[in-house]
Parts: structure tokens; C-alpha cells; sequence
């Protein structure tokens, strides 16, 4: 009599895919992660409108420009402006469009922390 041959079936290759699988999950979620770090939550309009007084300075940061009191400035250009600012305590109001992008606000905020620029306040704009 012959003796029937056991079938055992090659788990390598599925082994393979899997390892494969899970590395490229573990790559591809760290990116997500720095991302997440950063999230802005920006309050409502309904939460509060003031009035701007004349005194604080008002910088709008869009996707594609910066502007300081209405006048549109290089990162450069802020960078001295910021340098002549005597009173430290100067309110500045900092309005940011839900467009830019994280790396232009950080660069902002270091800017500000330069020069000891601390008294911000975040405003959303109504209607956008």
C-alpha cells in the first residue's frame, strides 16, 4: 500500500503580506500624528464680538499674505516691525483664515515670542 502524502500549505508568503501590511499602517499613521498636535480650536462668533481699539494691533493672516493694520508685509518685514514695538503690553488681535496652514501660524507665534509679544487674542471672523 502507498502511503497518502500529508498537504500542508507554504504559510510564508501570507506571513509576508501581513508583516507588510502592518508596517506600512505604523508608517503611514505617524504623519497623521504630528498633524493632530496642532489642532486649533477657534471660538465661535457667537461667543463674544468687541470692539478694536485703536491702539492694538491687528494682523490678518491669510493663505497667501500677512497684514499688519491692513498693510501686507513679508515675514521679514514683521520681523523688524516687531523689533521697534516698545510697549510689550500692546494688545494684538490675530485673525487667521481656516485656510493657512499650520507651519505660517507657527512661524507667527515665533515671531511674536521673540520679541515678548504676549497679550493675543484669536478672533474668527462672522460669516466664513
Amino acid at each position: 500500500m502507498k502511503r497518502r502524502e500529508s498537504l500542508t500549505l507554504d504559510m510564508t508568503p501570507l506571513v509576508d503580506v501581513v508583516f507588510l501590511l502592518l508596517i506600512f499602517f505604523l508608517v503611514t499613521s505617524v504623519f497623521k500624528k504630528d498633524e493632530l498636535a496642532l489642532m486649533l480650536n477657534l471660538p465661535s462668533s457667537k461667543e463674544g464680538s468687541k470692539v478694536i481699539d485703536k491702539k492694538e494691533l491687528i494682523i490678518e493672516l491669510s493663505k497667501d499674505e500677512i497684514a499688519i493694520n491692513k498693510d501686507i508685509l513679508t515675514f521679514e518685514e514683521i520681523d523688524a516691525k516687531f523689533a521697534t514695538v516698545k510697549d510689550k503690553e500692546r494688545p494684538i488681535v490675530v485673525r487667521i483664515d481656516k485656510d493657512v496652514r499650520y507651519e505660517r501660524i507657527i512661524k507667527l507665534f515665533d515671531l511674536l515670542e521673540k520679541y515678548g509679544l504676549h497679550n493675543l487674542q484669536l478672533v474668527k471672523e462672522s460669516g466664513n
